[in-house]
């Protein structure tokens, strides 16, 4: 159960893939087979653990050593979804070795990540170091769409601490697992996500005029998010660390059929907010912007996400520790920010000093290809044990 890479051989044979939103379903769809190797691992771990359902069908997994010495706790956490598989040229959950690395969905977001934490977890559960902190292991769902399982855990503590016996409480540090190239990343965006719609009137295509189009409508409101897009570094300064602020238009739906005109047209899209912008103000200035500059009627749906970043301002001696610990085990790294978004931010968010950390590049994650290099799983794994191993003093006195 220490062996890092046959506990990832095991998680990517076992399918999470999250459908990102869209109506699917079947064994390859969601957590709960993940969740049922988990409650089954901690369980012959012999560790107090839980299974906390977020919505039906989908849970975080708990579990809890408590070191030596009690005290302050350390939370890993690692997220139990993938994004979808279309248009992979590897078998997805047939995890394969060859060159020093492993392929198949999610070895490098996040299963690498997780197995390295679940492999030192084990170590630090058969080993009781006398210097180890108390640890939670979170295995959160829902991490890749909507965060639903993160925003569940934080609330049990804050809201309900009845509901858990493993984290009633706040806790003092938090590490998330992310492909870091075993950086340790300090700062990063966020995401605020939402949808606009535009409506019409819906008529048959031989007389456009008897109706009103929906997608015309929409082309214009896209020319002038286009604008916006290019105005934004210009707008939002950027951040030393994360960079520029950014919108993106990912998806575009309307009309039912060719020779209908459409009644209704909508768009996601996608606003990377940089430290020190707030999400939802974010969301506010871009529906100004368009109404200010295009005479259409548009609805600006609520958003599934505000986006929440990662500040280095209150995580700089957690930082420190873990740069420490990497140096010992695999030479000199340093402390990045990433243009991309994690729990971390809702740790911090909630009070808890947090940091990002993990085997691989994030180049490799989602992709077609996907993989991790076998080494790095290793020495992660040695890097979360050895930080747990002796931080039990260094936490209580932050």
């Amino acid at each position: 159960m220490t062996d890092p890479l046959s506990i990832l051989q095991q998680l990517i044979a076992i399918p999470s893939v999250n459908p990102m939103g869209r109506e699917l379903s079947g064994p390859d769809f969601y957590e709960t087979r993940l969740s049922d190797f988990l409650v089954d691992f901690f369980r012959e771990l012999g560790v107090p653990c839980e299974r906390l359902e977020v919505v039906a069908g989908r849970a975080n997994v708990l579990a809890r050593y408590d070191g030596p010495a009690a005290g302050p706790t350390l939370v890993l956490d690692a997220h139990q979804d993938t994004v979808p598989v279309d248009g992979m040229v590897i078998p997805p959950f047939t995890p394969e070795i060859r060159d020093g690395r492993i392929y198949g969905r999610g070895a490098c977001d996040i299963k690498g990540g997780m197995a390295a934490m679940l492999a030192a977890f084990a170590r630090l559960v058969r080993e009781r170091p006398a210097g180890s902190a108390s640890v939670v292991m979170s295995c959160t769902c829902d991490e890749e769409a909507t965060q639903l399982g993160v925003h569940d855990l934080i609330r049990r503590w804050r809201e309900a601490p009845e509901t858990t016996q493993i984290l009633p409480v706040a806790p003092t540090a938090a590490v998330v697992a992310e492909p870091t190239d075993l950086n340790v990343v300090v700062a990063h965006r966020g995401a605020s996500r939402w949808k606009i719609r535009t409506t019409g009137k819906a008529c048959h295509s031989s007389d456009p005029s008897r109706g009103e189009n929906a997608i015309y409508k929409m082309a214009r409101i896209l020319s002038c998010l286009e604008e916006y897009a290019a105005k934004l570094p210009t707008l939002v300064p950027a951040h030393p660390l994360c960079g520029q602020a950014t919108l993106s238009v990912g998806l575009v739906a309307g009309g039912v059929s060719v020779n209908t005109v459409p009644a209704e047209c909508t768009i996601e899209i996608d606003r990377r907010v940089v430290p020190g912008e707030d999400g939802m103000a974010a969301i506010r200035a871009v529906g100004d912007y368009v109404r200010e500059r295009v005479d259409v009627d548009f609805e600006m749906l609520p958003p599934w996400i505000i986006g929440t970043t990662l500040s280095d301002e209150h995580n700089g001696p957690l930082a420190d520790r873990v740069l420490e610990t990497v140096a010992e085990v695999a030479g000199p790294r340093e402390k990045v920010g990433v243009p991309y978004g994690t729990h971390a931010s809702r740790f911090d968010d909630a009070g808890v000093p947090s940091i990002v950390f993990g085997p691989g590049s994030i180049s490799k994650a989602h992709t077609v290809d996907e993989w991790l290099p076998i080494d790095e799983l290793h020495l992660a794994t040695d890097v979360y044990y050895r930080l747990a191993a002796t931080s039990a003093e260094w936490l209580a006195k932050t």
